[in-house]
């Protein structure tokens, strides 16, 4: 059986990342691969009615990290896991690297604790009990803050997150940049530019990483 393969796409809001999972999933499909595809907070329907909770309704940052990874357990055990065993590739936009850029940097809340959350929810079962479930490759788009914003302005309603002033998002910028400086895993993508260079990057990543 083809190996699974756990591709995530990271990036504060604006910076274009959901914009090209329609290209992703088409392109490992005509590789013959089966790709499921899914979100955070998500991809279950519990998972979907805690998003909405998230989103819409102001609450404690630790109320909003333990609803976070209370979906996210959710997720990896109805969905992701399953389809890295049928040796799916899945493609995932966001998972905890958001949680440790929003609500860590962003919201200022200890990363300890997302820390040990994060073990507790992502650990393996036996005979690695240990072993954290992470991507295999994270896209990181990068983006200013500004040029965020300034993509956002008018494009709908905004919910909690997308109204924060402009420095919420350098925070929240600057806490994806120190996530990436510890994980190889990650691949910086510059987000600003058009987005036909934008998805060369992309290619040229997945190529590079032997994925695609």
């Amino acid at each position: 059986m083809t190996r699974g393969l756990f591709l995530t796409l990271e990036g504060i809001d604006g910076a274009g990342k959901s914009s090209h999972i329609d290209a992703l999933e088409a392109l490992f499909r005509t590789r013959g691969r089966t790709v499921t595809r899914t979100r955070e907070p998500g991809g279950t329907p519990l998972g979907e009615t805690l998003r909405t909770l998230v989103l819409t309704q102001p609450m404690d940052a630790l109320t909003e990290s333990l609803l976070v990874f209370a979906a996210r357990r959710e997720h990896v055990l109805q969905v992701i896991e399953p389809a890295l065993a049928r040796g799916d590739v899945v493609l995932c936009d966001r998972f905890t690297d958001a949680t440790f850029a929003y609500q860590g940097a962003g919201r200022g809340f200890d990363l300890d604790v997302l820390s040990s959350l994060e073990h507790w929810v992502q650990a393996g079962r036996a005979p690695e009990p240990d072993v954290l479930l992470q991507p295999a490759l994270t896209l990181w788009f990068d983006l200013p803050p500004e040029i965020a914003a300034e993509r956002l302005a008018g494009a709908r309603l905004p919910d909690k997150f997308e109204s924060q002033p402009v420095e919420f998002f350098r925070r929240v910028a600057q806490g994806y940049a120190d996530r990436a400086a510890g994980a190889a895993r990650f691949a910086r993508i510059d987000a600003n530019r058009p987005r036909e260079q934008v998805w060369q990057q992309i290619e040229a990543t997945l190529a590079a990483r032997g994925f695609a």
